[in-house]
């Protein structure tokens, strides 16, 4: 899906998040990633087989 040199991170890596936004709409809420990922605002995703990330949201102190 990712056409960018070096080429992004795939959705199944680590580092996923770390992929070039293609698609924003912040008024919403989410970008897509060229990797198929949808990132949200609270930090929670949306991976392209359908699994989710829940939100990491930094622990109170």
């Amino acid at each position: 899906m990712c056409s960018h040199q070096p080429p992004c991170p795939t959705a199944d890596s680590a580092d996923h998040d770390a992929a070039r936004i293609v698609a924003s709409r912040p008024e919403q809420g989410w970008s897509l990633l060229c990797n198929g990922v949808v990132v949200f605002d609270d930090t929670g995703e949306l991976l392209p087989d359908s699994r989710t990330v829940e939100p990491r949201r930094p622990a109170l102190v």
